[in-house]
């Protein structure tokens, strides 16, 4: 499994790496991008990090506490679909601190970073924890992260795509990857009842149970 969730985090990186390069993401940088209150900038920069945070976390001091599963990671958020949740406001601030660099800049380094973990992933041990620098003392697995970072990509690979007007489709290993965690963090949340009813039974699922960002 550690093989096949590397490989398919890095599929998706490398599209996240070729859509951030493209000159549609440069020229509309700073336009509205698809989620209010974002620019196209900052949606870049969101998804530049990605790859970013991957090396930076890989570099973070662990301290051996339990680790956080990608279900529970998605599952215990709070404040996701209101623009002005803490939540959402920290996402924008460290999106936007990240595109300050410009789409040039943003656009080398996630490359350059992509390139390394290309090759460091594979030297990583199946047991490798990673700390999760902005929930300080909380650390995760390094493939439960990188499933973590396929949901990321997957999602706002698409919202940049649609901000810009290009098409620049998201592997289908990053896909299906990203796909797994969601459901499995709508059963956590809502239960299995009302993950049925959204699936199957849509008049019924009244709190949109398949709704975890």
């Amino acid at each position: 499994m550690t093989e096949e969730i590397r490989k398919a985090y890095l599929l998706g990186a490398e599209r996240a790496v070729q859509l951030l390069a493209t000159e549609e993401v440069a020229r509309c940088w700073d336009e509205e991008s698809v989620l209010p209150g974002m620019t196209v900038g900052g949606l870049a920069g969101h998804l530049a990090r990605s790859v970013l945070q991957v090396e930076w976390f890989l570099e973070g001091e662990t301290v051996g506490a339990d680790p956080v599963s990608p279900v529970r990671y998605y599952a215990r958020l709070v404040g996701t679909s209101l623009p002005d949740s803490p939540l959402n406001v920290g996402v924008r601030a460290r999106s936007e601190e990240t595109a300050a660099a410009g789409p040039a800049a943003v656009a080398e380094q996630a490359r350059a970073v992509w390139h390394r973990l290309a090759q460091r992933l594979d030297r990583e041990p199946a047991d490798r924890r990673v700390a999760v620098l902005h929930r300080p003392g909380e650390e995760m697995l390094l493939d439960g992260y990188l499933q973590t970072r396929c949901v990321e990509l997957a999602v706002h690979l698409d919202d940049l795509e649609l901000s810009v007007g290009v098409q620049n489709r998201t592997p289908e290993a990053t896909l299906a990857l990203a796909v797994d965690v969601l459901v499995a963090a709508a059963r956590d949340r809502h239960g299995d009842q009302a993950v049925l009813h959204a699936l199957a039974r849509r008049e019924r699922d009244a709190g949109q149970s398949l709704r975890v960002l």
